[in-house]
Formats: C-alpha cells, sequence, structure tokens
C-alpha cells in the first residue's frame, strides 16, 4: 500500500489503539502502532507515516515533546489527542508544530475526517509552496495583488484582515493558536492580544458572508482559528 496511507497511532491505552486501528483498517489505511515516546520517534524516522496520531499522555516522554522532537527534522502531519479541558496542553502542542487535536472521549468520525484531510494537505518532502495564489474551498486569495474573492465575487479587506485570512489560507484545515497568528500579522509583542482576533474574525466573517452551521473559519475555542474547505470538511 503506498506510503500516503501509513497512519501512525501513539497511546498507551490498548483498547484506544485497537479502536482506531480497527477503524483506520476499515477505511484502506496502513496503521502503525506505538505506546511509548521513544518507539513513536523511532516509527516516525523508519517508516515514514503521512499521519501521526499522538496522545500527549504517554508513560516516557511527554507528547509535547515528542511533537517538538519530531519537528526537528520531520512535517508530517501530527493530529494530537487531548484530556477534555486540557485547553493548555492543546495549545503547547499546537505551538510546538502539532497541526490538529482531538478531544478525548472523540468521536471516531470526526477524527478520520481530520486524518483525510491531513493526508490531503501533506505536502511531499522538499516540495516548493507557492506563496502567490492561496485557495481554499471557495476563497481564492491572490497575495501578490492582495485581492481576495469567495464565490468568484470579490470581497474589501483591511490589510489585518488580509493577514489573518491568508495566515489561516496558508494552512488550511490546520489549527493556528492566537499566539501564532498575532505574531505573524501583528508583529510579536502583540502576541497576547486575543481581543484583536475575536474583531477581525467577526468582520472577516460577515464579509466572507460566512454561514453559521456550515462557517469556513472556525473559532477553536480558548486555542486559536482554522479556515476549512467546507466541501471537503463535509465529505
Amino acid at each position: 500500500m503506498d506510503e500516503i496511507s501509513t497512519v501512525l497511532v501513539v497511546d498507551d491505552e490498548p483498547a484506544i489503539t485497537r479502536v482506531l486501528t480497527a477503524a483506520l483498517r476499515a477505511r484502506g489505511y496502513r496503521v502503525l502502532s506505538a505506546s511509548t515516546g521513544h518507539d513513536a520517534l523511532s516509527c516516525v524516522a523508519t517508516e515514514g507515516p503521512a499521519v501521526v496520531i499522538l496522545d500527549l499522555g504517554l508513560p516516557d516522554l511527554d507528547g509535547i515533546e515528542v511533537c517538538r522532537r519530531i519537528r526537528e527534522w520531520s512535517d508530517v502531519p501530527i493530529i494530537v489527542l487531548t484530556a477534555e479541558g486540557g485547553d493548555r496542553q492543546k495549545v503547547t502542542a499546537l505551538d510546538e508544530g502539532a497541526d490538529d487535536y482531538v478531544t478525548k472521549p472523540f468521536s471516531t468520525p470526526e477524527l478520520l475526517a481530520r486524518v483525510r484531510v491531513a493526508i490531503r494537505h501533506r505536502r511531499p518532502t522538499g516540495q516548493r509552496v507557492d506563496d502567490s495564489l492561496l485557495v481554499v474551498g471557495d476563497v481564492r486569495i491572490d497575495v501578490p495583488r492582495r485581492t481576495v474573492s469567495v464565490g468568484g465575487r470579490n470581497i474589501d479587506l483591511t490589510p489585518k484582515e488580509f493577514g489573518f485570512l491568508a495566515v489561516l489560507a496558508r494552512h488550511p484545515g490546520r489549527v493556528l493558536t492566537h499566539r501564532m497568528i498575532l505574531e505573524q500579522v501583528w508583529g510579536a509583542e502583540y502576541g497576547t492580544e486575543t481581543q484583536y482576533l475575536r474583531v477581525y474574525a467577526g468582520q472577516l466573517r460577515k464579509k466572507l458572508n460566512d454561514d453559521p452551521a456550515s462557517p469556513r473559519l472556525i473559532t477553536e475555542p480558548g486555542v486559536g482559528y482554522r479556515l476549512v474547505d467546507r466541501a471537503e470538511e463535509a465529505g
């Protein structure tokens, strides 16, 4: 089977590993498993999985440390599993390079959807990213011309609105933390000014004509934001 279909499940709870392995294999994925952080690092290095599902509560290395070490040499998408209410852990993991998170107890269909999105957006090693045109679903962003269209309709954005949207569009489907967005759009000194993002997210949703039942710009409470292709998320 093509390596792009390989998923590494890292969890020290055998019941969770069994459930995820069965669900992933039923959908055609090749599944590898590891119960410790050291085994996970070794498996990523030797097997080159397309996606890593990483529990943060491991018996040897902290899951965040595993994420940090992987990011020193690999851009494999990492989806972390976190405990209910663990917003600080989620934020730290995302800041250290995780791409997404799912909260325990989790919905298996939701997790599988996140895996599909991660695989679709995974870039082959060494592939250059062309940032001149960013496309996420029906949202098209021409970076050099600083223009944005939604479903073929041009919309006017302020410089900060444009920056906010473009940062998210460079990482479609990925959760970006408040600090990541603020530092890239406003500057490092604004890393804690989360109230700015609430205001600008509201303005962007109006201009994107977002449907609250199926939004493009999604708020991850206490964590950050993501920009999604609505058709891809539904699929």
